[in-house]
């Protein structure tokens, strides 16, 4: 099915709803307020099909006191159907509303002049010019055609919906995330909570899990509708209704959803911003700011506190989550002075005159100039995992880019960037634990335990490095010095695991610690200490507790003389000869009982030949 969204704008009371109803044979005031003041208060659908191809029809409001309606319903037009009263002519809200759709680069205008029945030739040819003289001032707008309408003239309502039924659709990429903007909440008796709004990217697919950005939480898509029908999934830009599995207290108009784990919020975010004509912005201004059906109140802060349009910090009341250029309108005293366009959606901790460069580069999307800014005010590493967001790319394609950067150490495979700077501070990390400890056998994946923001294909070209230079060898995934070549690793780690263990005493560490300490790689500690075990060099006594032959002989004999002496054994007995820790306690009472010639009654443990 081809999908084609209409949105209607105008001015109050221009006919808009009724050149709908007219093609359409529905009329979108749904809401009784709606009906009984004779204007459309929110946004309305209605659609109409011929063969394969479906126009939605988003009516919004006229009326000044509602353009922030207007507003949020313009963020998915294809084109927008503006009605014009053919004997009023352009009025005020009309200006308005082409300065929003020009802000939000709608960019296709098809101008209907209603009740034209009305209106003589002359007034008609007048309102042409006028209109054609209004739209061309604005860079992002088009008008594409002018038609004359009445809803008491079937001929002409017929070539507008002809016209319309053969508008191509915008292209449209089906390979980002899912994004949706709730602009409606309800709940229908039977069946649930039900959202309805357009789908911005990505696509929704039955019993599909999506996230609310907002409060965070995880809600189950149970069925969908597109125009009334039931469908198995709805694709970028069409108009879907989502039943969802969640209560509807807990939605609101202008919450987002999207498949988890592309999208952060932040209070912050940088933009271009400019007024609209016959109006001022300011350094500190307060604002609405509105992008899709997303509201928030906030402060513009301009780069340059004399500029009256440019770069500037939008400092919002609470977190947007928002994609690089999305569109946004602002409001002052409930009327439009400006908008722009989102460069950077991610609040980074930037210096001022850098961050000025790096909007610079997003605004014309330099990203490889971008990129080198970020990488260097991220020197342990860049995520290209964030590219959706950061620059509407895919993590792929931000590789691409990223792969034309000098003194870069590029990990393909987690799609992070590291400055080439960062690879001296990690060789002065492997280099100092080598030296301090000549019998280190480390592996990247042990390494990056400790160096924890490095990934391991980093530390491993770090690794590699010295091998070339010939201060390290490698064996079996592992590294050590070279002056060790003709070392055994499995023996060396057993001979100093084992004596390490035997020098804690009846209380020693974990074994990754250890490990640590050691500077041995994990699977090589585990390895030995298998070997140990299977040879009773080393006896487990619990998860994590390991204590050497000569140690557990000592614990049985001192447990032995506390029962000799005070006639059995308990925790607390333990404790008074022996202070240690509960769990070491209680894993060597456990391993007491293996022994024949001790019973345990009510967590008491004896000699047997007493007992009896």
């Amino acid at each position: 099915m081809r999908n084609v969204i209409i949105g209607t704008a105008g001015h109050v009371d221009h006919g808009k709803t009724s050149l709908i109803e007219a093609m359409t044979g529905y009329n979108g005031d749904e809401l009784k307020e709606e009906k009984e003041r004779g204007i459309t208060i929110d946004l309305s659908f209605t659609n109409m099909k011929r063969g394969d191809t479906n126009v939605a029809f988003i009516d919004v409001p006229g009326h000044e006191k509602l353009v922030k309606n207007m507003i949020s319903g313009a963020f998915g037009f294809d084109a927008s159907l503006f009605a014009i009263d053919a004997n009023e002519g352009i009025m005020p809200q009309t200006i308005e509303h082409l300065e929003v759709l020009n802000i939000l680069k709608v960019k296709n205008i098809i101008v209907a002049f209603t009740k034209c029945d009305l209106a003589d030739k002359e007034t008609i040819e007048k309102r042409k010019n006028e209109i054609k003289n209004l739209v061309a001032k604005y860079e992002n707008l088009e008008l594409l055609e002018i038609f004359e309408t009445s809803i008491y003239d079937k001929k002409s309502i017929e070539k507008l919906k002809e016209y319309l039924f053969n508008l191509p659709p915008r292209k449209i990429s089906h390979s980002k995330f899912f994004r949706y903007y709730i602009d409606r909440v309800f709940s229908l008796k039977g069946i649930g909570t039900v959202v309805t709004g357009t789908v911005l990217s990505g696509q929704v697919k039955l019993k599909d899990k999506i996230f609310i950005n907002e409060t965070k939480t995880l809600t189950t898509v149970k069925n969908l509708q597109v125009h009334g029908e039931n469908v198995e999934e709805a694709y970028t830009h069409q108009r879907v209704a989502i039943n969802l599995n969640i209560s509807h207290k807990e939605l609101k108009k202008g919450y987002l959803l999207s498949t988890k784990g592309y999208l952060r919020g932040f209070k912050q975010i940088d933009v271009f911003v400019k007024p609209v004509e016959g109006k001022e912005l300011f350094h500190n201004m307060e604002v609405l700011f509105i992008s899709g059906a997303k509201k928030i109140p906030g402060r513009v802060l301009m780069f340059n506190p004399e500029d009256k349009e440019g770069y500037a910090t939008l400092k919002l009341d609470e977190k947007a989550f928002l994609v690089f250029e999305d569109p946004f309108v602002i409001l002052h005293k409930g009327r439009v002075v400006g908008g722009g366009k989102v460069l950077n959606p991610i609040s980074d901790p930037i210096k001022k005159k850098k961050k000025l460069k790096l909007l610079k580069a997003l605004d014309r999307k330099d990203f490889k100039s971008a990129f080198e800014i970020l990488v260097q005010n991220h020197k342990r590493g860049f995520g290209l995992l964030q590219s959706y967001q950061r620059f509407n790319l895919t993590p792929q394609e931000a590789l691409e880019i990223a792969k034309e950067l000098k003194n870069v150490f590029i990990d393909e495979e987690n799609y992070n960037i590291f400055s080439a700077d960062v690879k001296n501070e990690i060789r002065h990390i492997i280099k100092n634990i080598y030296e301090k400890n000549r019998f280190a056998f480390l592996s990247p994946a042990s390494l990056q335990l400790r160096i924890k923001w490095a990934s391991d294909k980093l530390i491993k070209s770090v690794l590699d490095e010295f091998v070339k230079e010939g201060y390290l060898i490698i064996e079996d995934n592992i590294y050590k010095r070279k002056d060790l070549k003709g070392v055994d690793i499995t023996k060396s780690v057993e001979h100093r695991l084992y004596k390490l263990l035997d020098n804690s005493g009846l209380t020693p560490e974990a074994p990754y610690n250890i490990y640590e300490k050691l500077n041995i790689d994990r699977k090589v500690g585990d390895n030995a200490m298998k070997k140990l075990t299977a040879a009773k060099k080393v006896i487990r006594l619990a998860h994590n507790l390991f204590v050497t032959d000569k140690n557990i002989n000592l614990a049985i004999k001192k447990m032995k003389e506390i029962i000799e002496k005070e006639g059995y054994i308990d925790i607390k007995k333990f404790k008074e000869h022996m202070p240690m820790s509960r769990k070491y306690i209680v894993a060597y009472l456990d391993y007491l009982d293996n022994l024949e010639e001790i019973v345990k009654k009510e967590n008491k443990r004896y000699f047997r030949y007493k007992a009896d």
